[in-house]
């Protein structure tokens, strides 16, 4: 890594390095979006619903440890928080 990456992202990554949890999301009302690696399907899971189960402080990436694919039956489930969309682009100038 070149020095000036690593001068730029030495104090700002490891302070904000660490994952979103379901406390977090759930206050903000975000829900965790599930990707199954093994078929690829794809489900939406309510974020209130995980702090309850899992407890508020769970690390969100971890949550797919905790889940099984509905479709394909895998364990091989990567989470992420289910951020917004912006909107469609309507025009690229």
């Amino acid at each position: 890594m070149g020095k000036f990456k690593e001068r730029q992202t030495s104090g700002q990554d490891r302070q904000s390095g660490r994952p979103a949890t379901i406390g977090e999301l759930a206050a903000n009302q975000i829900d965790i979006f599930c990707w199954c690696n093994r078929c690829g399907h794809h489900a939406v899971a309510a974020s209130t619903v995980l702090a309850g189960q899992l407890g508020p402080d769970f690390p969100v990436p971890e949550v797919g440890a905790r889940m099984r694919c509905s479709s394909c039956g895998s364990k091989d489930v990567a989470t992420r928080p289910n951020w917004p969309s912006p909107g469609q682009v309507s025009r690229h100038a």
